[in-house]
């Protein structure tokens, strides 16, 4: 650093120059060194659109469906088989390994022994559950290393049941 000497008494001074250019070259260094995180995201299958052709329709026991119904206030409305005649349920629950984990584990088991194939389960999300709700269902999904799920159209009766339970509030 240049300075001008202008007589009288000099005052020492620290020449902080070449104590900048190290610290930009670190900042720059660290930098282009580092690895950004990724975003992760989960693989989705998307079925056809052809909603006519009688062929792509797939019929399913309802012995081996099991609905999620997302409703307000952090709670599930669930039950096992045909929203008509269930074969267990609706019952309301939780979210987490002391609400509805455990009953997907169950129901899971059961239905492998009972029939030799996997449960299938349909997530509903309504429109008072939150997109929190939605993800936290699909991390359940992953704990308990669900096979088969999708998420499905809410119907007017089950929104009924809903209301009928206070889970349709704002």
């Amino acid at each position: 650093m240049a300075e001008l000497n202008t007589g009288g008494k000099q005052q020492p001074r620290v020449d902080l120059t070449a104590m900048v250019d190290l610290a930009f070259l670190l900042i720059t260094f660290f930098m282009l060194t580092t690895s950004i995180n990724k975003p992760n995201a989960m693989d989705v299958a998307m079925p056809d659109k052809n909603e006519e052709d009688p062929e792509d329709r797939l019929e399913v026991a309802d012995t081996r469906t099991l609905t999620l119904l997302l409703g307000s206030n952090n709670k599930i409305e669930w039950y096992h088989g045909d929203y008509s005649n269930p074969i267990e349920g609706p019952e309301i629950v939780d979210y987490g390994k002391e609400g509805i984990r455990p009953i997907l584990m169950k129901k899971m088991e059961q239905v492998r022994q009972q029939t030799g194939k996997d449960l299938i389960i349909v997530l509903r999300p309504s429109e008072k559950s939150t997109h929190r709700n939605l993800v936290d269902i699909l991390d359940e999904m992953n704990i308990i290393k669900a096979p088969i799920y999708m998420i499905g159209t809410i119907s007017d009766p089950e929104i009924e049941v809903l209301k009928r339970d206070n889970l349709y509030n704002d």
